[in-house]
């Protein structure tokens, strides 16, 4: 797979020098806007000039940062990589404290000025879905000194969430276990996701134990980084004067704090079906009793081996036809100009992923390992990178960049097109009943389990809120007690779960996870109506095409979605289906 399937950074920036050279042309620029300040409302041609300058510094920085973290990805030893990412984070600590004057500087003003700038100057009007956007934060921007206070104390803050990924990616070792053929191999993330679901339980178990022994290692060390990560959450919501960190998250995609709850609490009246699931599996792998190791391992254990890339792409392009030529055309064109970085490589950054900036590709990283698993993967990163190209291709800079309340879509589509594909297309009864199990799998992943990780952290925000310690015994037992809930008491609750949440990375995004499974819910309403619904794929490129042009409620009302417990329920009633076809 190399070099095809190995990314080429230069397209970005050509070498380091080029870089730097860019970092002073930023500074240059930088220096420029800072003429501004006091000046930016005094027409509507200086405010219009500002938010252009504006975004040239942003576009610039974005592709610099992209460049660095993209090299430091491939690679998290390697030094000189990482050299250049201290070096953007400086270039952004700059931005952020000189330019501090900005928001409050536009918020002071009466939002009725800036509706008359508008109307008067036409180059504005497409600032104006953000200009609006920024004056739903006015209550929750301080004064001018204030700002200047919080922007010198955000680089530093990050710090928790660098230390966490070193300990996590870069320092992490799991030792070694023996596979199914006795071969002793040294234990990754990359790995673990195919050894945990292997056929041979003593694989599984022991895999499962190495993981988890390597956290409870480092239980106290990253029990008081999350605890770290969970008091800058609240600094920032408290001194920003939001009633909580969750409705701080939830403030930028305009989402009431209500839906979070509705989620929870929808899931914990489905988790009957659930339960269900682990006896109807318990029993086809005739097993005595269900632990926690054996649940990721599927019933109909034929995963395809040795999967080749070039052959796990045309299986892709296969399975997205509905989405119709315009889709597949585009996507192919990615991929063939080097989207994707598919080559295992020791210190390469642990997972998968899609990223890039408005004036780069939407890189994709993928540990790819010949098998179904890594097929699933690729095409889920693929939707993401599909929606940042379309969004990218027919938005201004300013409203390209989609929600982050909409990001799991597009991915998970891909991920249930792919799922009916294979079901579609078994040979076998047993083949069928393989691709079923791995549909009921993904909705017990992506949305039972991320629905927990999401109600682990409400409680512990709310526990650290009340006053109780986050110690790390407390932080266990709290996640220890959300998997006796969830997996129910036919499932053998395993002492080593309880250290599981500390390999989570996004807990370091607050209340992110739920996002997965409000987006899989999404993505099953959108795959019916693909399926369904005449020319429905152009209404949905349409979709994926929008950016942030809108708040994500009113894009999904464009495709005739509301996201309410009626939504919720028809992905129950589907993971019902399947649970009763199989």
């Amino acid at each position: 797979m190399k070099n095809k399937y190995e990314w080429d950074l230069s397209k970005i920036i050509k070498n380091e020098r080029k870089f730097n050279e860019s970092i002073t042309e930023c500074e240059v620029l930088l220096n420029r806007a800072c003429t501004f300040k006091n000046k930016i409302l005094k027409s509507s041609n200086s405010l219009f000039e500002f938010l252009r300058l504006n975004d040239e510094i942003s576009r610039k920085v974005e592709k610099l940062y992209v460049y660095a973290y993209l090299n430091y990805y491939k690679d998290t030893t390697n030094n000189k990589a990482k050299a250049l990412t201290l070096k953007v984070d400086k270039m952004l600590e700059d931005i952020s404290l000189k330019l501090s004057f900005v928001s409050p500087e536009i918020l002071n003003s009466d939002y009725k000025t800036i509706v008359e700038y508008i109307k008067e100057n036409k180059k504005l009007k497409e600032y104006k879905f953000s200009l609006e956007n920024t004056f739903r934060y006015k209550k929750h921007i301080l004064t001018k000194d204030e700002e200047e206070i919080i922007s010198a104390a955000a680089n530093a803050m990050g710090s928790v969430h660098d230390a966490y990924s070193a300990l996590n990616d870069a320092d992490v070792k799991f030792g070694y276990i023996k596979d199914e053929k006795g071969v002793k191999i040294e234990l990754t993330h990359s790995n673990y996701s195919k050894y945990i679901k292997s056929n041979k339980r003593k694989v599984r178990k022991e895999a499962f134990i190495k993981m988890h022994e390597y956290y409870q290692k480092h239980i106290h060390t990253i029990s008081n980084l999350y605890l770290g990560n969970i008091k800058e959450s609240y600094f920032v919501s408290n001194i920003r004067k939001y009633n909580s960190p969750l409705e701080k998250s939830l403030f930028n995609d305009k989402i009431d704090p209500t839906l979070y709850d509705n989620l929870i609490n929808s899931i914990h009246d489905n988790l009957k079906h659930l339960y269900k699931y682990y006896d109807i599996k318990k029993k086809m792998l005739k097993l005595n009793d269900i632990h926690l190791y054996d649940v990721y391992v599927n019933q109909k254990n034929m995963d395809k081996k040795n999967i080749k890339i070039e052959e796990g792409l045309n299986i892709i392009y296969e399975a997205l036809k509905p989405l119709g030529n315009e889709y597949i055309e585009d996507l192919k064109k990615g991929i063939n100009n080097g989207w994707i970085d598919a080559v295992v490589n020791k210190g390469k950054r642990s997972g998968a992923f899609s990223w890039g900036s408005y004036d780069t590709m939407p890189y994709l990283s993928v540990n790819y390992e010949n098998n179904f698993n890594s097929v699933d993967t690729l095409i889920h990163e693929l939707g993401h990178s599909m929606h940042s190209y379309y969004s990218n291709k027919k938005q201004n800079y300013v409203d390209a960049g989609y929600p982050i309340f909409l990001a799991e879509i597009a991915s998970t589509v891909n991920q249930i097109l792919l799922n009916k594909y294979m079901m579609s297309n078994a040979k076998t009864k047993e083949e069928k009943v393989k691709y079923i199990c791995e549909f009921l799998e993904n909705v017990r992943t992506t949305v039972f389990r991320q629905t927990m990780f999401a109600e682990f952290e409400k409680i512990v925000y709310e526990k650290y809120n009340e006053g109780i310690s986050l110690t790390s015994e407390e932080l266990c037992n709290t996640y220890y007690d959300l998997n006796k809930l969830y997996f129910g008491k036919n499932v053998v609750i395993d002492d080593y779960i309880k250290y599981e949440w500390a390999r989570i990375p996004h807990f370091y995004t607050p209340f992110y996870v739920y996002k997965y499974a409000t987006g899989f819910m999404i993505a099953l309403v959108i795959v019916n109506k693909l399926l369904s619904e005449e020319d429905f794929n152009k209404k949905y490129i349409e979709f994926l095409s929008s950016g942030g042009s809108d708040y994500p409620l009113n894009i999904l009302n464009k495709l005739g979605i509301e996201l309410d417990v009626h939504t919720f329920n028809n992905a129950f009633l589907i993971f019902k289906e399947y649970l009763d076809m199989l």
